[in-house]
């Protein structure tokens, strides 16, 4: 009967133990999700930051008197570069989807611009990079989102609090203005 008792309470621990292990790796292997997916977010903004010169400057020829737009784009660029943390690498990026947005329309103001075969294989890159950046932020979202809801409900809350783990916070989200309707002109 002593026996029987013991191994019911050794087979109780055991299983607890393989729950508390299932459960912090899980953990793990997500926060670990969550770093690679931010990665790869860098990435692409890194590509975009570095075809953002070429551009710049094929605009620059005919659209001289467009300075402050030039300066927005260079001062986002910069920004992006002197952000250390991740909030402030998703605040640098969303400045520099605003000078991009702001530059693309004096863009689209000269018309022999858009026929420049530089200007259109630059607008084509730039076009696939945000395309990759939107995949990859979305990717990141899902990681994070995955990561929290098992840092935040029970038995992995039970975990992350044992092990200093905690939710992560930080999104990428729509700015404001990319929420309303766009005007469309002809």
């Amino acid at each position: 009967m002593q026996n029987k008792g013991l191994l019911i309470v050794t087979g109780v621990i055991v299983v607890i133990a393989l729950v508390l292990f299932g459960q912090y790796n899980g953990i793990v292997t997500k926060h670990e999700n969550i770093t690679a997916k931010w990665a790869q977010v860098e990435n692409q903004l890194q590509r975009r930051n570095d075809l953002i010169p070429n551009l710049v400057n094929s605009v620059k020829g005919y659209a001289a008197h467009e300075k402050g737009v030039f300066e927005d784009v260079t001062k986002a660029r910069s920004q992006w570069a002197e952000a250390k943390t991740v909030d402030d690498k998703v605040q640098a990026a969303s400045g520099m989807d605003s000078a991009l947005a702001r530059l693309i329309a004096v863009a689209e103001n000269y018309p022999t611009l858009k026929a420049d075969g530089t200007f259109l294989r630059l607008m084509d890159e730039l076009a696939g990079t945000e395309n990759r950046i939107a995949v990859e932020r979305m990717r990141y979202n899902e990681a994070v989102m995955s990561y929290n809801v098992q840092v935040r409900t029970f038995p992995g809350n039970v975990i992350a609090g044992m092990f200093k783990f905690t939710v992560a916070t930080e999104y990428f989200k729509a700015e404001e203005k990319a929420k309303g309707v766009p005007e469309v002109k002809f």
